[in-house]
């Protein structure tokens, strides 16, 4: 029983360029490989987002929830960004000087 199946995509031409110099290039061994590599990649990046809501956001969601104590203000959280954004830049500027 065969374990693939053979399809045609219509790509742009940028993208299809991609691809054929990725061939060309000797990186990959055909236009295939690429495309098999990028829908494992994108597989590979809906499990980590899929992860990251189930570990981070969900759980965060409902400890907000249980306590809306521990949430924050708009203002609270502009200032925040404010202030790491200014250390941020800082440091960016101490270490390129």
């Amino acid at each position: 029983m065969r374990t693939t199946k053979q399809l045609s995509v219509t790509l742009p031409n940028e993208m299809a360029r991609m691809v054929r110099e990725k061939v060309d290039s000797g990186e990959y061994a055909s236009e295939s490989e690429v495309i098999r590599d990028g829908l494992r990649a994108r597989q590979a990046r809906e499990r980590a987002t899929e992860d990251w809501l189930r570990q981070k956001v969900v759980p965060a969601y409902d400890a907000l929830k249980a306590d809306p104590s521990r949430g924050r203000s708009l203002a609270e959280v502009r200032e925040s960004l404010t202030n790491a954004h200014a250390v941020g830049t800082f440091l960016a500027q101490r270490s390129a000087g």
